[in-house]
């Protein structure tokens, strides 16, 4: 009985010092220290650079001017300033950029709308890129997402999952991007109304994001068919296009940080996304 009491008391005694251990931990993890390990980490950048002659959504022609108004060097633009000053003019949905809610669903949150804490998430990359490079047309489906739980375990809730194609990779080229055939029909890939649903309805994820101009496959887009785009925003959520370097982030582990001007009633703009990974 001696011997039990004393083993019993030496077990409680290494619980209560885990669970003291562990407080203490996280009493010392301050936002700073957090920092310093992230520091450690790899930092991708998942956003193009843009400028008039980028690949875009087909109905957007002649959107974008860039005008020099202030310049360093007397001459150009307005003289006797000293700085660097630009005028930009171009649509919303330019380059990498952020789809609110209200782009598609009248009603639903613009850009301005949105919380910074959903710019802050774990990140989820779906790596079909080998489906795609064997077909243009490949779309994701529910039986890719439940392969990758299947190896990783459930979609964090509250996470931004992306989809990985690798058709980045043909960027800066217009034609390449659209990859239309003799028809003019569009093939480039897509997602799944049922892939989405799962993930939005079951999993309960924040956002969604590609590499291609759309979130619906060329064959459906050639067709004006935007249906798997106007659910997620029918959801209130919002998504990312035109992503890049998905290749350099894992399928799990990594977080993402997306941001965008805050313009008052915005229906989309430009976005600066990037993700923090481990090293290996």
């Amino acid at each position: 009985m001696k011997r039990r009491t004393q083993l019993l008391m030496t077990l409680l005694l290494s619980v209560l010092l885990l669970a003291g251990t562990q407080v203490m931990a996280k009493k010392q993890m301050s936002l700073t220290d957090m920092y310093k390990v992230m520091k450690t980490m790899k930092w991708v950048d998942l956003t193009h650079a843009f400028d008039k002659n980028i690949p875009h959504w087909k109905g957007f022609t002649g959107t974008y001017d860039t005008k020099c108004l202030y310049h360093y060097d007397p001459g150009v633009g307005s003289d006797g300033y000293g700085f660097l000053v630009h005028k930009y003019t171009h649509v919303g949905q330019w380059g990498t950029h952020v789809d609110p809610p209200a782009h598609f669903i009248k009603g639903k949150r613009t850009q301005d709308e949105i919380c910074v804490k959903e710019m802050f998430l774990p990140l989820v990359v779906f790596d079909v890129h080998e489906q795609v490079a064997a077909n243009p047309d490949y779309v994701l489906t529910l039986a890719d997402v439940k392969a990758w739980e299947k190896e990783h375990g459930p979609v964090p809730e509250g996470s931004f999952c992306a989809m990985r194609t690798d058709w980045s990779k043909r960027w800066p080229s217009n034609e390449k991007m659209a990859n239309k055939d003799e028809n003019g029909v569009d093939h480039y890939p897509g997602w799944t109304m049922e892939a989405l649903k799962y993930l939005y309805e079951v999993r309960k994820i924040t956002a969604s994001g590609h590499e291609p101009t759309d979130t619906d496959p060329g064959l459906s887009t050639t067709k004006d068919n935007y249906e798997c785009e106007a659910y997620i925003l029918m959801q209130d959520k919002y998504q990312i296009e035109l992503m890049t370097n998905l290749d350099q982030c894992p399928e799990v582990g990594g977080l993402i940080v997306v941001t965008w001007p805050k313009a008052k009633k915005g229906s989309g703009f430009p976005a600066r996304a990037f993700a923090i990974v481990p090293n290996n």
